[in-house]
């Protein structure tokens, strides 16, 4: 009875994509999550699930940061991003980070099938077009390869400096002093490579669905 993993904010298409599973894989069992957090949490209980199912536009991470930092964490858990980002290039970038496979969200339920049943044999599986696109840039897996040392609580930290949040605010958010939070980014930087946030961010950045569109966080005293 193999366990699947979704994680996706909007409920209307987790419910879809239960429904979908449900028809291919009647005896699986399904835990979800709507955030990033939540799914970190997931995957640490439900630490023998068969397959996570991953949309990329999940909150509090950008792109391809929260594939990467899974891979890290767990490689044991096979992971299949499903996104209505359809590009072939998007696509490649997917696999080249570790995902077995890209479901389109636009995929019927007889594409969808096919697709589990072949990841879950062990096999990857992706659209024709996938394949064919250019592989992620050197400077991409050099991001990612960074990005791999960061301990969850670092990640989380690293995201809410994306989002522009200062040290007093993310303190907030996680619960501890901003002297906690001070120390969590000059790890970040060190692990990094970053002389200032603005670099952390802008290196983390390379893994956005599009790079170009990522804004510099103010700086503040480390």
């Amino acid at each position: 009875m193999p366990t699947l993993l979704i994680a996706d904010d909007h409920p209307l298409f987790r419910e879809a994509l239960r429904g979908a599973v449900a028809r291919v894989l009647p005896d699986a069992e399904l835990r979800e999550a709507d955030s990033v957090d939540a799914l970190y949490a997931l995957v640490e209980a439900e630490s023998d699930a068969d397959l996570l199912l991953l949309d990329l536009n999940m909150p509090g991470a950008q792109g391809f940061s929260a594939l990467v930092h899974l891979r890290a964490l767990h490689p044991q858990l096979p992971i299949v991003v499903v996104s209505a980002r359809e590009e072939p290039a998007v696509m490649r970038r997917a696999l080249d980070h570790g995902a077995v496979g890209f479901i389109p969200k636009s995929a019927d339920a007889a594409t969808l099938g096919e697709a589990l049943t072949s990841v879950l044999d062990g096999d990857r599986w992706a659209p024709a077009a996938a394949l064919s696109a250019p592989a992620a840039a050197a400077d991409e897996h050099d991001a990612a390869q960074r990005l791999r040392e960061l301990t969850p609580q670092q990640f989380r930290v690293l995201q809410m400096l994306g989002a522009g949040l200062l040290n007093k605010q993310i303190g907030y958010e996680l619960g501890v002093s901003e002297a906690t939070v001070k120390a969590h980014v000059t790890a970040i930087l060190r692990k990094l490579g970053a002389n200032n946030r603005t670099q952390a961010v802008l290196i983390a950045g390379r893994l956005a669905l599009d790079p170009g569109a990522i804004v510099p966080p103010p700086e503040e005293s480390e």
